[in-house]
């Protein structure tokens, strides 16, 4: 099949219903819909990221200079770009999954960046509760079922250095155009899918 044809955006299939599809009509759908969505994912990623934009909810900055600052001392501090994109992207799921935003945006991450980066963003919600569950009710040491965990030292220093400490009116914030570097860099790189 020429690529001319599988880029022709005018293909469309002569059925309804996923079963009738054919082989060639899954390869051109599946052309289609991946250059659709990779000219667009890293707009899409910061436009999810700018939903934080707006009130503090009690915080001196709000959710979108929170993530813009914790990207800020992670690049800083020379981490690895995944690690600064996933300081960045840490929060962008507060917007739509309030409950377990530390699952959703490692979810997002997860066919990007590297297993670190992944577990780290996944469990940083739980790490963080060390800085204040005992105030809410919880158990500020629910960590430490994760001790066991290659990557548990690394989450508690990322809560430590790039998220508790994220919430400073005063910090020399760096803008999101600083971060669309890294942005492009690690969105674009072929996802590991596995299914």
């Amino acid at each position: 099949m020429a690529t001319s044809t599988i880029r022709d955006m005018s293909f469309e299939v002569s059925w309804t219903e996923m079963r009738h599809g054919s082989k060639d009509d899954y390869e051109r759908l599946g052309v289609l819909f991946s250059e659709h969505a990779q000219a667009g994912l890293v707009d899409n990623v910061v436009n999810m990221l700018e939903l934080l934009k707006g009130p503090k909810l009690g915080y001196q900055v709000d959710r979108y200079t929170h993530s813009l600052q914790s990207a800020s001392r992670a690049l800083r501090a020379d981490e690895s770009v995944d690690l600064v994109v996933g300081a960045l992207l840490h929060d962008v799921a507060d917007s739509f999954a309030p409950e377990n935003h530390s699952q959703a945006a490692a979810t997002m991450l997860a066919p990007y960046v590297d297993e670190e980066t992944h577990w780290v963003i996944r469990h940083h919600g739980v790490f963080q509760g060390y800085y204040y569950f005992h105030h809410t009710g919880g158990d500020r040491n629910a960590r430490d079922a994760y001790a066991d965990s290659p990557y548990a030292d690394a989450c508690a220093a990322f809560c430590a250095d790039y998220d508790q400490n994220c919430f400073d009116p005063d910090y020399p914030t760096l803008p999101i155009d600083d971060f669309r570097p890294m942005l492009d860099e690690v969105f674009s790189r072929p996802p590991a899918v596995s299914w």
